[in-house]
């Protein structure tokens, strides 16, 4: 018959560990200036994509305009990944060759 473990006077304690969580590291996504994507379809992309108000849009349009380069948003990898794809995935299809990078903040 197996031996039936005493719970009351076990020497073995379980502790509890105190895990630590880091925050996620956090990357840049970051639209280039080019000759022949229209501002008003860098709009679009911030608002629609980016989720970002007219208003911050096309500050954020002017800045890539004149500056050549804007930062669109500041995401964790996956995401940041996946709105610049989607951001050229679309301009792909209306025929501009807007460029959207993730760079790490």
């Amino acid at each position: 018959m197996p031996e039936i473990p005493d719970i009351e006077h076990d020497s073995e304690v379980l502790t509890e560990s105190e895990t630590k969580l880091e925050k996620p590291k956090l990357y840049k996504v970051i639209l280039h200036n080019d000759d022949f994507t229209t501002m008003d379809f860098v709009v679009f992309i911030l608002v629609h994509v980016f989720l970002r108000s007219e208003f911050e849009a096309f500050e954020i349009m002017l800045k890539v305009h004149h500056e050549g380069i804007g930062v669109a948003g500041v995401y964790p990898f996956e995401i940041a990944n996946m709105k610049a794809e989607k951001a050229m995935n679309l301009s792909r299809s209306r025929e501009f060759p807007l460029l959207c990078t993730v760079e790490e903040e």
